[in-house]
């Protein structure tokens, strides 16, 4: 446990930083397996309003560094594979 006042107060934006990051990926991850839903079930069209849902939420995060900016163009780009061999 940190004795000074200032590791106590990094431990403590640390804590609730990490619990904003886990809430936005859990999202994030929510919505994908959303689209990978209505990509078994041969829904392209709900699909393709989706899939700028999921962009812009990749982006924010890529944004704000919870995830990398590389992570966000690959899941990016492979979800636009997917939906490119589906339709």
């Amino acid at each position: 446990m940190p004795r000074r006042r200032t590791s106590i107060k990094k431990t403590r934006q640390d804590k609730k930083k990490h619990l904003q990051n886990l809430k936005i990926k859990q999202q994030l991850k929510k919505t994908i397996k959303q689209f990978s839903g209505l990509m078994a079930a041969k829904n392209i069209a709900e699909a393709k309003k989706l899939l700028g849902q999921v962009f812009s939420q990749l982006d924010k995060a890529a944004k704000k560094r919870t995830i990398h900016p590389a992570t966000a163009n690959r899941k990016k780009s492979r979800l636009m594979k997917r939906l490119g061999k589906g339709a």
